[in-house]
């Protein structure tokens, strides 16, 4: 299924599954129906199953939102406690859509618990209340948290409250990130759950490969002592002044440490020049995203913010942003540091939705289903792969997600034909009527457009004319040159927001 489908899919009210493999839009294409409902002037509740993840799409973790923290099970007094509180009636009593995202970490239990805060608080019988869900993930990436000692968690697909809610299946099978067909083969099998001699040849080819001294690339390791280690060891080993950034924040204590927890940069971040670092967040203006490595060049006059030389060649100031916590009728809690962090090491789970260019891995005491599917998904082509370890482990994905992937692709198929059934005219009308039913305003047809398309194809001739091959090839040169957006969409005559929109089609931002 394309991204467009899907997208015109949940604009129908449908309770849905948006997965695909890595690298094929998820994050994208729900963040353009955010921004649609955005139009309609409909509340968004954006969650996700772990606080990083939470972070990454500007939300918060489930498990606050619905104000269960850590329960795992409820009694009936317990879930009329948590229904009252004012904060989580409040957001749940005026929330209209509700996304979780990295639903593969989110276990049955909890997913059934939210789902009965949401029925209670909304006065419905419905699933979750009444509201949209949309599911967002790949089970075959990093599965529920567990504890030492403690048996696997349920997926949330075997939940009470999955089959309540019976969600479309939107399975997303373009490709943004793996440019390389040799990985993608790579990847393509361990998923399948075969991986054949001809495939561990090809991963061993990596093996005991080192970049170029000149060439810094982060390492993945599958344990936090392994990632602590080399940073604090190749922080130390560069000569010259420490300079330090600290962390500040303002809002409620409980959500102020939930950003913090969730952030990738640290609340105390040391830096030294020539220190490799990673930008942890997206820009405004696409000038980096939270995956962009560099090199610190050196430090700027007067305010002091490291001045970071991208792979690129960009000279990119770092200056601090905000991580902030949306909640409807609710003051905002954000926390404001340098969107960076030393990127000679970070573990597996903490490189989870991120895009690398190259990385060096040791995969050689994975531990849990999908770990090193994770791992090796990040970079973008197979040259990009330097391997210190690799084992068993690493290549295998749970047998659980195996067994109900097919079913998953059937269901999609299945969802994707049923759209293409539809009459234009039908299909508009069931996506107007969900619209009008949450209380959103249609525009008025008689309305004209807020622009002249004429007057704007004086100066930027293309606006709103699709892209053809040739374009979009001249647009990959002039970003991999290190082109600023506004040069490049008055190279192609294009409106800026044109061109990022296209860059994110591409997969070149997010």
């Amino acid at each position: 299924m394309t991204q467009d489908e899907a997208l015109e899919i949940m604009k129908t009210g449908a309770n849905v599954f948006l997965s695909g493999e890595p690298g094929s839009g998820k994050t994208y294409t729900v963040n353009r129906y955010i921004e649609h409902l955005k139009r309609y002037g409909i509340e968004t509740a954006v969650t996700a199953s772990t606080g990083i993840a939470a972070t990454h799409v500007g939300g918060m973790t489930i498990h606050s939102w619905s104000g269960i923290a850590i329960k795992r099970d409820l009694t009936e007094d317990e879930l009329d406690a948590i229904a009252f509180k004012p904060g989580v009636a409040r957001r749940v009593g005026k929330a209209k859509v509700l996304i979780i995202d990295e639903v593969s970490m989110l276990d049955a239990q909890v997913l059934d618990v939210v789902e009965r805060v949401c029925s209670r608080v909304r006065g419905s019988s419905n699933a979750f209340g009444g509201l949209q869900v949309i599911f967002v993930g790949d089970f075959f990436q990093l599965p529920p948290v567990r504890h030492q000692g403690e048996p696997q968690a349920d997926f949330a697909f075997d939940s009470a409250a999955w089959a309540k809610a019976e969600p479309a299946i939107c399975n997303l099978d373009e490709q943004h990130r793996q440019t390389d067909g040799a990985l993608y083969e790579v990847l393509r099998s361990i998923r399948s759950g075969f991986v054949d001699d001809a495939i561990r040849e090809q991963l061993q080819e990596r093996h005991g490969h080192r970049p170029e001294r000149e060439e810094h690339v982060p390492e993945l390791y599958t344990h936090n002592v392994d990632v602590d280690r080399i940073n604090t060891a190749k922080l130390r080993g560069i000569e010259g002044d420490t300079a330090t950034f600290t962390m500040t924040s303002s809002g409620r204590a409980l959500f102020v440490e939930q950003l913090k927890r969730g952030c990738l940069s640290p609340e105390v971040l040391e830096l030294k020049e020539g220190a490799l670092v990673m930008f942890t967040k997206n820009s405004q203006d696409g000038s980096f995203v939270n995956g962009t490595l560099g090199t610190v060049e050196g430090f700027a006059e007067g305010d002091g913010i490291p001045l970071v030389r991208t792979r690129s060649g960009r000279l990119i100031g770092a200056s601090p942003l905000e991580w902030a916590m949306e909640i409807p009728g609710v003051a905002a809690a954000k926390i404001t540091q340098v969107p960076l962090r030393l990127a000679w090491a970070m573990t597996v789970h903490k490189s989870q939705g991120m895009s690398m260019d190259a990385a060096l891995m040791d995969l050689s005491r994975a531990f849990e289903f999908g770990q090193g599917y994770v791992a090796l998904s990040r970079v973008r082509t197979l040259d990009g792969l330097f391997l210190l370890g690799v084992n068993e482990q690493a290549m295998k994905v749970h047998p659980q997600v195996l067994a109900r992937e097919e079913a998953f692709r059937r269901d999609s198929e299945a969802a994707r034909a049923a759209l293409a059934g539809l009459a234009p005219e039908e299909l508009l009308k069931r996506q107007e009527a969900f619209i009008t039913r949450l209380g959103g305003k249609l525009r008025d047809p008689a309305m004209k457009p807020k622009y002249d398309l004429n007057k704007l194809r004086e100066t930027h001739a293309k606006a709103y004319r699709p892209w053809s091959e040739e374009e979009e090839r001249e647009l990959l040169k002039h970003f991999d040159a290190g082109l600023a957006h506004k040069s490049i969409a008055a190279l192609l005559r294009r409106q800026i927001g044109g061109v990022r929109a296209r860059l994110k089609k591409l997969g070149k931002i997010e």
